[in-house]
């Protein structure tokens, strides 16, 4: 008699249908527009039932952006698990160049970037994921500075954080576009202008 699967064997096989069922749909939405395909259509594509679909996507705009949960539990691990005696923002640098900036370079972020741009009801959905992105972050911050969770400067660092892959894209070094961003957020604006701003100085005359 043959051995019932593991729960690792059924987890990676659910991953599995998962990723499959998220290739199918960016394809096809890559191929004829999100509008103009159907959640049945996705279904035939991967060869899964709509049933099965709903299971793992709730929704018809979350096929596109399938990796919301992964973001967000990346985030928090990125500030709870590092190492000891790493700042927070030190911690959210190192994320950042070694999560971001592969999907920033990677030769299909145009065409996305491009379907989610024209299409209002993925605009709309992916504004809401990053409020929510940016709430987890700023809650988890927050928690490992032992501040209210909705502190302002906490909710603010998060906010600036999650601009960083929209100020990568397009640059010709994402890496160095990456550090100078975090170097601001570690030391200011005066650190990168190696002098006062003379608008400010303006002001206070």
């Amino acid at each position: 008699m043959p051995d019932s699967p593991t729960p690792g064997r059924r987890e990676r096989k659910k991953a599995a249908t998962r990723q499959a069922i998220a290739d199918a749909a960016l394809e096809l939405f890559l191929e004829h527009g999100f509008d103009r395909v159907s959640v049945r259509d996705v279904a035939e594509r991967a060869d899964v039932s709509t049933t099965t679909l709903f299971a793992h996507f709730p929704s018809k705009e979350a096929l596109v952006f399938d990796r919301e949960q992964d973001v967000d539990a990346a985030l928090r691990a990125a500030v709870r698990e590092r190492p000891e005696g790493q700042s927070v923002v030190e911690a959210l640098r190192a994320h950042a160049l070694e999560a971001w900036v592969p999907i920033v370079t990677d030769p299909r972020r145009a065409s996305f970037t491009a379907l989610v741009g024209d299409t209002p009801a993925l605009r709309e959905y992916g504004e809401r994921m990053w409020m929510r992105h940016a709430d987890t972050l700023g809650a988890v911050i927050a928690e490992e500075l032992g501040r209210e969770p909705d502190d302002p400067a906490c909710a603010a660092l998060a906010r600036f954080v999650l601009e960083v892959p929209a100020l990568t894209a397009g640059r010709h070094d994402p890496r160095a576009t990456v550090e100078t961003v975090f170097d601001l957020l570690l030391h200011g604006w005066r650190s990168q202008t190696g002098q006062r701003d003379a608008v400010a100085d303006g002001l206070r005359d």
